[in-house]
């Protein structure tokens, strides 16, 4: 499963999120920062990624359309962007370990 990260996240949890999720990326990097989110939604659905964000913008949009894309929405207070993270990693742990592709 690869990853987008959505504008509202840290480009830093990539680094963390790696090796769990190899070919991950943020949507600053794939030419989406500023996009709306129906452009984030089509290109993820079309490209094989889960959007991980904080916004129920895409809740919604994955209410309204189903997958693909899948949606992971973080609702945590603000913490730093390494504790944001952990659930992702740790509910991917209890299914498997970091990837060795």
């Amino acid at each position: 499963m690869k990853l987008l990260l959505d504008e509202n996240l840290s480009r830093r949890m990539l680094g963390i999120l790696e090796p769990y999720f190899p070919e991950s990326s943020h949507v600053s990097f794939v030419g989406l920062e500023g996009a709306k989110d129906t452009e984030i939604w089509s290109f993820a659905g079309e490209s094989n990624f889960v959007i991980v964000t904080r916004d129920s913008d895409f809740s919604e949009l994955a209410a309204l359309h189903g997958p693909p894309p899948k949606v992971i929405v973080l609702q945590i207070s603000n913490c730093r962007w390494r504790d944001m993270a952990s659930p992702i990693i740790k509910k991917h742990s209890n299914h498997s370990g970091p990837s060795t592709t």
